[in-house]
């Protein structure tokens, strides 16, 4: 007799519905705190709420007040976005520079495709695993960081390693 595979999806409150829906209308994908206010009547809801999603795995969060979403569409919540994407949100877009075999693959010096995201930094340090992209923040002055260019990568901006400073890695 075959057994029956259970639904790995759980379900979601009405209210956890038309709040993904209302930020999938809206093209808002990474969101901050300040976008979830008109939905819940105060903070510990709000808290509430997504930590059930990121229980779901329809939420992860990025940073202190950011999170991304993971689409409806996506199947059995497995969705992918590029990294590069991830890091600038992640750091807000500042202060921080793509380094390594990862700006040395970037700019065609090299064809090895990286394990790891290498990411020199002002603020933060450590590995953490995003949508299974392994991202290695290494802190550094601000002065040590590399001499950068600022590149989009589909419609998103971020900051990455000169051609020049890139060949070091190589």
């Amino acid at each position: 007799m075959k057994e029956k595979k259970q639904n790995p999806r759980k379900g979601l409150s009405e209210k956890e519905i038309s709040f993904i829906s209302f930020l999938e209308l809206k093209g808002r994908y990474f969101f901050t705190l300040q976008d979830t206010k008109g939905f819940f009547k105060d903070a510990n809801e709000r808290g509430v709420y997504l930590h059930r999603l990121r229980k779901k795995e329809r939420v992860i969060k990025l940073n202190k007040s950011k999170y991304f979403l993971i689409p409806i569409k996506a199947r059995n919540s497995k969705w992918s976005e590029h990294p590069f994407i991830l890091i600038d949100e992640i750091m807000d877009g500042k202060n921080y520079c793509i380094v390594g075999k990862t700006a040395a693959n970037y700019w065609k010096l090299i064809d090895q495709i990286p394990f790891a995201f290498e990411v020199w930094n002002t603020r933060r340090h450590g590995t953490i695993k995003v949508l299974s992209n392994k991202l290695v923040f290494k802190k550094h002055k601000l002065s040590d960081l590399p001499e950068s260019t600022e590149k989009e990568i589909y419609g998103h901006k971020f900051i990455i390693a000169t051609k020049e400073e890139s060949k070091k890695w190589k």
